[in-house]
This record gives C-alpha cells, structure tokens and sequence, in this order.
C-alpha cells in the first residue's frame, strides 16, 4: 500500500497529493491518504468518481482508500 501523508494541509492540497502521485501507482494498487482536514472525508470520494477511481473507504479517522482502476 503506497501513503500519501496530507496532514496538517488544508483543501485542496489533499487533492492535489493524491492527483500527483496517482501516475505513479501501478492499476489494482491501493492508496492510503492522510488526511485531517474535514473537507478530505468528502473531497476524496468526489475526486475518485470524476477521476474513475474506486474509493475503498475510511478504514480509520482521518484516513481514506483508494484504488486505482485506470
């Protein structure tokens, strides 16, 4: 599992870590965010349905899933 660690950074940046590291994450591996900033518990699934990836879940606080499809 690759993480990608955006605490303590707010709105949009989350996004932006996890757009920036998303080429070099082979298809069918997970990424773990994390992120403190509430806005990050709805912008990841957001992203994730516009970008076509699939968002796992939260599996604890501040923490967020997502797998690469494409």
């Amino acid at each position: 599992m690759i993480e990608v660690d955006s605490r303590g950074r707010r709105c949009p940046l989350p996004i932006i870590d996890l757009a920036r590291k998303m080429p070099s994450v082979e298809v069918g591996e997970v990424v773990r965010v994390l992120a403190d900033d509430p806005a990050a518990a709805n912008d990841i699934p957001a992203w994730c349905r516009m970008k076509g990836q699939e968002y796992l879940g939260s599996p604890a606080p501040d923490t967020y899933d997502v797998r690469r499809l494409r």
